[in-house]
């Protein structure tokens, strides 16, 4: 009785420190969308008239970019509320 207790705590605490390594993963897409933005701007002030070319390549890069972001909080929001009860049931 007292491994299926131990067996729990165990796999819900790898759900919970899963959950928020995965959540971490939007720390980079932010710092990387910023650092895209300051350069198309940068490029924008030094050509004006390659406006148009460089910020729709920028928002193609960004949106792409940002799917790093989006998995990573899927993935930590599907550690946090459907593998706990997975691993109940699995452990039952």
């Amino acid at each position: 009785m007292d491994f299926q207790i131990l067996a729990k705590g165990i796999a819900l605490a790898g759900c919970a420190i899963g959950a928020g390594c995965s959540l971490i993963a939007g720390i980079g897409p932010g710092i990387g969308e910023g650092n895209a933005v300051a350069k198309a701007l940068e490029a924008i002030g030094r050509q004006p008239e390659c406006k148009g070319d460089v910020t729709s390549t920028m928002l193609l890069g960004c949106a792409i970019a940002e799917t790093t972001g989006i998995y990573g909080f899927v993935t930590g929001l599907l550690l946090i509320f459907v593998a706990p009860g997975m691993f109940m049931n699995f452990l039952k």
